[in-house]
């Protein structure tokens, strides 16, 4: 929904604006027309209720469901004692209004709307993939600047290109970034050394 300054504050994303009212329990944001996926589908507000009921669902057992606790049922969802997913303090009014219920002010939740486990998600694209989403580049989607191509599930080169379809398109002046994995930190420090990689990530 939001993305961030350089100075961290938060910013417009998906997100053209939004609000909240003066007792800090209702958010109301107005997402951009005409938003799309990298594949073309259409991204709405039922994109991120889908996301969100689908995070705070104890079946997905997401590591990160505790970050969603001050949201409207999200303890008690997430726990088992309230089945009905629906009942999560998030709804989409129209395709581009989405009205998040809090249980309680919280300051950081603006903050939070820039966190990756906040994120959309496509329904129609991962209902036919099922347990297979995420499991190379092909069987995801993508809404930020970039997508993921040339990754099968266990090769060791893949890329970023620009996302044709990301809503600030004409801001994206990279035209990709190239990944390797290098096992031996050593080959992989030397070929950095050697100026053939840009940058290299190492652990001890």
């Amino acid at each position: 929904l939001l993305s961030r300054t350089s100075s961290g504050a938060p910013k417009a994303g998906l997100a053209k604006s939004w609000s909240h009212s003066k007792d800090g329990l209702t958010w109301t944001f107005h997402l951009r027309k005409g938003l799309k996926w990298s594949n073309g589908d259409p991204l709405t507000a039922s994109d991120f209720v889908y996301a969100w009921q689908r995070t705070v669902n104890p079946k997905t057992a997401s590591q990160y469901a505790y970050i969603y606790s001050g949201i409207k049922n999200a303890d008690a969802i997430n726990s088992g004692k309230d089945k009905d997913l629906s009942s999560l303090g998030i709804k989409a009014k129209n395709k581009t209004t989405l009205v998040v219920t809090l249980e309680h002010p919280m300051p950081q939740f603006q903050n939070l709307m820039a966190f990756p486990v906040f994120f959309a998600q496509d329904k129609k694209f991962e209902s036919s993939l099922g347990s297979k989403v995420g499991t190379s580049s092909s069987k995801q989607v993508y809404d930020g600047p970039y997508k993921f191509v040339g990754w099968n599930g266990s090769n060791k080169k893949f890329k970023l290109v620009p996302n044709k379809n990301y809503w600030d398109a004409k801001a994206v002046k990279n035209k990709g970034v190239d990944f390797q994995v290098i096992t031996d930190p050593t080959a992989a420090l030397a070929l950095y050394n050697k100026g053939e990689l840009d940058q290299v990530s190492l652990t001890t």
